[in-house]
């Protein structure tokens, strides 16, 4: 092995000569380096932690890059938290940050810092994975990457201090340097979020639903996906296809307007006119599924409601639907007219010994209401009126393919999306009411990359959560948001529909514009991508070369004995997750 006269034991040479530099500067240094452990000879890409007094503690990288199976082991030491006169600071190498385990185990445990040496490549950096892994826990992150070339690959540099809000404190775009910040620990230790001038709509691990999230601590795809899921023909993936998806994102004070305008509409008739006249404006473009804006029914507050609690409650709990009701019927009508499925959140009432309400999700195709989830992560103002979810994270079967349903505080939570994609989710319909967080623009950079990877100019999306969400599921992410302001409502918009992986600029994603309400579509591809017999029950009889179709010349073959080519069937980033280190996701007393 080429790395084999480099490799050392921690604590070892390089080890003591860095702890000296601490012992000098009183200081503490988290170090990368090929370790290798004696009584095995097996390698490690490794983090060593050193203080004034000595080595403080040792990560092994757990989630490899496609080089390193060449060398090293996967990392064996679990996801450690080290306790330092500095804070609580914990590792992660690399290819780590492109998965939230990594990031999310340590958080449950008290960090407050990611200590991040990286060899990152082929994108614009800070990276938003590294944003990401700061934001969603409220931690900093001090990333240390390489620029230049070596061997024809381009590392990206940006070595960063990310904040726990996820804003860029300092970067270093190229070049050798050193990027300067500071640490507030209590920053990293308050778990509150949500816009900057508001009062806090939720907590970052409080609001967190481990119940909810078993699936998490299981391999779901270590096998090939069309097998694992058909597996006693308990979920056979639906055969996907070509379709059209569509989002409509409205603005509050439009819709607030209309409202007082036209008193003698109802909600529910405000949706249809509004589908109606920009599906007949968009025609012969059509989607095959539309996804509307979270609480569309019954709408915003109105002004009068902030003057208390009480007036919000009754606004969402007088303005409460029954599934199925003469309000989804009015929807399925909609759906058979314009043969399209819908997508929308509207506030739920049960009838029960006392009526229960909840914040809730509906697939209505032309033949009914067809799927519904209810809101597990709720925000502050949801618990003022709304119940916890009890339907978990449920997926449906469509001719577009397998959707998953969220709301966009839920998808906040990385453990949202990783769910609904270990349950072979193809797409996850997300309508929202939210305010936070903001897109993070970047100017362009000096790395010179053989390709292009990022926009010319300022990116003001560079990055954007939802980008980031769809693409380390490999699923796609049709987000539809309100924008604007209605009195004591705000929302920032930055709805989209989003692509299961980022590989190649330009991105396969469509952003919404502000203002008036428009439809905005994008064609998504659910299909396998591999010709051949797709058998559902029965084995294939033929020999080693038998050609199955004298015109085609195909071999036969069973496709679920193959990874699909489409990265959304195929879960590439799912397939490369090592759940061992992850059961404390899952854990109810952390």
């Amino acid at each position: 092995s080429e790395v084999a006269p480099y490799v050392e034991p921690i604590p070892g040479p390089t080890t003591e000569r860095f702890q000296q530099v601490a012992a000098r500067y009183g200081s503490i240094i988290a170090l990368g380096l090929p370790e290798v452990d004696p009584t095995t000879d097996v390698y490690y890409n490794s983090l060593a932690l050193l203080g004034p007094e000595g080595v403080i503690g040792t990560y092994r990288k757990i989630h490899s890059y496609i080089a390193e199976p060449r060398w090293a082991r996967d990392g064996d030491l679990g996801m450690p938290v080290w306790e330092t006169p500095l804070g609580r600071l914990t590792g992660l190498i690399c290819q780590d940050a492109e998965f939230f385990e990594s990031a999310r185990v340590p958080a449950l445990h008290g960090a407050d810092v990611l200590l991040f040496p990286t060899n990152w490549l082929d994108e614009k950096s800070p990276s938003g994975s590294w944003i990401a892994r700061a934001f969603e826990n409220g931690v900093y992150l001090i990333g240390a990457n390489r620029y230049g070339s070596e061997r024809g690959i381009q590392f990206s540099g940006g070595s960063c201090i990310v904040n726990p809000d996820g804003s860029i404190q300092a970067y270093l775009d190229d070049g050798e340097g050193i990027v300067y910040g500071e640490v507030d620990l209590s920053r990293s230790r308050a778990k509150k979020w949500g816009p900057p001038d508001e009062e806090p709509w939720g907590d970052r691990l409080v609001d967190r639903r481990p119940s909810a999230y078993v699936m998490l601590a299981h391999n779901t795809y270590l096998w090939e996906p069309l097998r694992y899921h058909s597996l006693y023909e308990l979920g056979e993936l639906p055969p996907g296809q070509l379709s059209c998806v569509a989002i409509i994102q409205t603005n509050l004070q439009e819709w607030g307007a209309q409202a007082l305008q036209n008193s003698s509409l109802n909600a529910t008739q405000t949706v249809r006119s509004i589908v109606q006249t920009l599906i007949t404006d968009h025609d012969p473009a059509r989607p095959d599924v539309l996804v509307l804006p979270e609480l569309l029914l019954p709408g915003p507050v109105s002004p009068s409601a902030y003057e208390n609690d009480s007036a919000i409650i009754a606004h969402f709990q007088n303005g409460a639907i029954e599934v199925p009701g003469a309000e989804t019927d009015s929807l399925v009508e909609l759906a058979k007219e314009l043969q399209i499925s819908l997508v929308l959140g509207v506030a739920e009432r049960v009838k029960e010994p006392i009526p229960t309400y909840y914040n809730t999700i509906l697939l209505i195709d032309p033949e009914g209401v067809y799927g519904t989830y209810r809101k597990l992560h709720l925000t502050a103002k949801d618990r003022l009126w709304a119940s916890a979810g009890n339907l978990d994270l449920p997926t449906f079967d469509t001719p577009s393919g397998r959707i998953g349903l969220a709301t966009g505080y839920d998808v906040l939570f990385p453990e949202t999306l990783r769910v609904l994609a270990s349950k072979g989710a193809d797409m996850v319909c997300a309508p929202a009411l939210l305010n936070f967080p903001d897109p993070i623009g970047l100017p362009p950079t000096r790395i010179p990359f053989h390709r292009p990877v990022a926009p010319e100019d300022f990116d003001p999306t560079h990055y954007l959560i939802w980008r980031v969400r769809a693409a380390e599921n490999n699923v796609y992410l049709a987000l539809a948001n309100w924008d604007g302001d209605w009195h004591n409502t705000h929302a920032n918009g930055n709805s989209g529909i989003f692509s299961p992986a980022c590989l190649t600029y330009p991105w396969s994603e469509v952003i919404a514009d502000e203002g008036e309400p428009i439809l905005t579509m994008m064609t998504i591809d659910t299909r396998e991508q591999r010709t051949g017999r797709r058998s559902s029950t029965h084995p294939l009889n033929y020999a080693p070369g038998d050609v199955a179709g004298s015109l085609t010349g195909e071999l036969a073959y069973d496709i679920r004995d193959s990874i699909p080519g489409n990265v959304a069937r195929g879960k590439p980033m799912l397939r490369k997750r090592v759940p061992y280190w992850y059961l404390d996701l899952v854990r109810k007393d952390l």
